[in-house]
């Protein structure tokens, strides 16, 4: 049986499996597959690949593989620019938007005080969050490989930080989110932006001490939640600050 070699570099080596260490990895060509095929059978998803090249010529995840031919696979250069049109990704992203699997979820909550769009239900399962990502143009974050390898799934991260702290900070390096972010200004619990509401027109829903020493408010247009900088923002912020990110 004929084979061609596939030399993954970087961080896709995350996803090689441990007795699979030397430095190329061979895969039998005895049917009509496409490197996007072979890629994903030995392991990485395709939205981890940012490159893939033969003798220095880059090719497009379609390539069909060659008896003994030789390819270089490699991950996305850091910060990820989804906002640019690549071989790879020929349909780039109007905007940095997220949706976000259960098992990361705690990043919706986090994303959204930067500011960030970022779509998350816990009841969503792996078909509707490629749906989403297709139809709306977002970036999928998960811990869930299957996920990604999906074909709707275009741009994504498989999220390597195991703490909640750290999977934010590794989502602002990777996807190179810049402050100043526009904190705050989006329901943490439903994603929508905030808008700003007359303090007369809620008065009846505020507590005493609300009442007396605030007179800025914001409105969630979609779940109707009140938001104004009290402790509890400060507190948050105050989070943000320590981690470099307000």
């Amino acid at each position: 049986m004929t084979h061609s070699s596939l030399y993954f570099f970087g961080e896709l080596h995350d996803f090689l499996t441990p007795e699979k260490e030397e430095l190329a990895r061979s895969y039998p060509v005895d049917r009509r597959a496409s490197v996007k095929d072979a890629i994903e059978a030995l392991g990485p998803p395709h939205p981890e690949v940012g490159r893939i090249e033969r003798n220095g010529s880059r090719l497009g995840f379609e390539h069909i593989l060659e008896p003994k031919e030789a390819l270089a696979i490699y991950p996305h250069p850091k910060p990820i620019q989804v906002t640019q049109k690549s071989l790879l990704c020929p349909k780039p992203l109007s905007e940095v938007r997220f949706v976000v699997d259960v098992n990361v979820g705690k990043l919706a909550r986090f994303l959204r005080m930067l500011g960030y769009d970022a779509a998350y239900h816990w009841t969503w399962r792996d078909r509707d969050i490629a749906r989403i990502a297709e139809a709306e143009g977002r970036i999928v974050l998960t811990q869930d490989i299957g996920l990604l390898k999906r074909r709707q799934v275009v741009w994504g991260r498989y999220i390597r930080s195991e703490h909640p702290e750290e999977q934010l900070r590794e989502v602002v390096r990777v996807f190179g989110l810049e402050k100043p972010f526009a904190l705050f200004t989006r329901c943490l619990h439903c994603n929508r932006r905030l808008e700003p509401v007359d303090k007369q027109a809620i008065l009846h829903r505020l507590e005493p001490k609300t009442k007396r020493f605030f007179d800025t408010f914001r409105i969630c247009p979609g779940c109707d939640r009140i938001y104004w900088p009290g402790s509890h923002q400060e507190r948050m912020r105050q989070w943000l600050e320590d981690m470099g990110l307000a």
